[in-house]
């Protein structure tokens, strides 16, 4: 493995110093990244791929988040914000990922000193060194950073930057609802059945699942609180099914922990259970999916089950078996990954579900995320790669330290502190995000 000097100190190259820093992603960790640079005076550049900011929140905005506002807003965001006449919504109150976009993201992007370095409906696609690729060692800490974008009209240029803070985090890149990993035998086939984690199944997209036998995939967050809203659809709508299929062979895996501080999380495992025993939801558990074919009037799973070969016929298939970060852009770039669950390697014990619930993390920070390309960081979600553990405020703990550290201000680089609400068990076979 290759070492790494974490001595805190920026670029001191004459070519970095008069570079941006570039923020790949515009949403909440993103914006706190810039918030935090602003602050400190750095300049930066925000490259957001959707055509407004936190465009990912916006798809699963209908729901709500299980923590309350007092844990949703960076504290240098906050600054920036209140010095605009902003105030913080109910401290206590859980908002849905609409409301914290509407009443906290869209404002903090609109603040002057963030506003006019956002870009949208810019994505990037590639990130290197100038004039190097990863094997060139030679003076590769002074050369400046470059970026591949692809804007909206699909014309391709490239940027330069001092630094890169990966905010992009994993929502865009699902896990495949094949049990092994891979993308899934058959989904050409059926890509028009299946629906992204979290769909507004009562609300924009209640069409799709009207009066439809619908089969929910993946023992997460995400899953229960679909599942939770199609249990209600099928009260309202004469012909809607439920069956929540997961390759575990136990169905709850979500929190019902009465010592959960985030009182919505708590809740929901014991509501899914209910609507069980009520036989709102159908659960097939121990099914491994292997591949799936198009018939004439359904979506065919086909699997195994306890040893034996089986098949499951729905109309519609919702993929919520979590996420994993995308590294394609990265190909270039000297990174320094978990084998396991592809966070940066100091992270992933401070991570590790099988050890750690969201609210048992360790404060960590720049040095937990370094790599060995000098000056990119991995933050937010996406650092966490294919753990389900992370919350906000860790993230905002996170780009704190980076920029910190990229101001050259050793004593606040290194100084982490994180104070989380206390939680119930997290698990790796959750497969999503439990503690947005």
């Amino acid at each position: 493995m290759t070492l790494v000097d974490l001595t805190p100190r920026p670029p001191a190259d004459e070519r970095l110093a008069v570079l941006p820093v570039a923020i790949i992603g515009a949403g909440p960790i993103g914006l706190a990244a810039a918030a935090n640079l602003a602050e400190r005076g750095i300049d930066f550049v925000v490259y957001e791929a959707g055509d407004q900011v936190a465009d990912s929140m916006r798809s699963w905005g209908h729901t709500r988040m299980f923590s309350p506002w007092r844990h949703l807003v960076d504290p240098a965001s906050r600054r920036l914000l209140e010095a605009e006449g902003w105030e913080l919504p109910s401290p206590d109150r859980a908002p849905t990922g609409d409301e914290v976009v509407r009443q906290y993201i869209a404002p903090l992007a609109q603040v002057p000193a963030i506003a006019a370095h956002v870009r949208t409906g810019v994505a990037v696609i590639a990130v290197a060194r100038h004039g190097m690729d990863r094997t060139r060692t030679r003076a590769r800490a002074a050369a400046p950073f470059v970026l591949r974008l692809r804007a909206a009209s699909g014309e391709v240029t490239e940027t330069t930057a001092r630094a890169v803070i990966d905010a992009s985090g994993t929502y865009s890149s699902p896990n495949p609802l094949s049990s092994n990993g891979l993308d899934l035998l058959g989904m050409a086939e059926i890509a028009d059945r299946v629906t992204p984690a979290l769909p507004d199944v009562r609300g924009r997209d209640r069409d799709v699942f009207a009066g439809r036998r619908v089969t929910v995939v993946g023992a997460g967050h995400s899953a229960a609180n679909t599942l939770l809203g199609l249990a209600a659809l099928a009260r309202e709508a004469a012909g809607t099914t439920v069956t929540w299929l997961i390759r575990n062979t136990q169905a709850v895996r979500v929190s019902s922990s009465p010592d959960d501080a985030l009182v919505g999380r708590a809740d929901l495992g014991g509501r899914v259970e209910a609507a069980v025993a009520r036989g709102e939801i159908t659960v097939i558990d121990g099914f491994e999916i292997l591949s799936a074919r198009r018939t004439d009037a359904a979506v065919e799973l086909i699997g195994q089950r306890r040893g034996a070969a089986t098949t499951h016929l729905t109309d519609v298939v919702v993929n919520a078996t979590g996420f994993r970060p995308d590294l394609a852009m990265l190909r270039e770039i000297r990174l320094d990954l978990d084998d396991i669950v592809e966070a940066p390697r100091r992270l992933a014990p401070l991570i590790d579900p099988n050890e750690h619930s969201c609210g048992t993390v360790a404060p960590h920070g720049f040095r937990e995320l370094s790599h060995p390309e000098p000056g990119f960081f991995i933050v937010g979600m996406k650092s966490y790669g294919r753990a389900p553990t992370f919350l906000l405020t860790t993230g905002y703990e996170q780009v704190r330290s980076v920029t910190a550290w990229l101001a050259g201000d050793a004593a606040a680089a290194t100084q982490v502190e994180l104070v989380l609400p206390a939680t119930g068990v997290c698990s790796t076979d959750q497969g999503d995000g439990c503690c947005a």
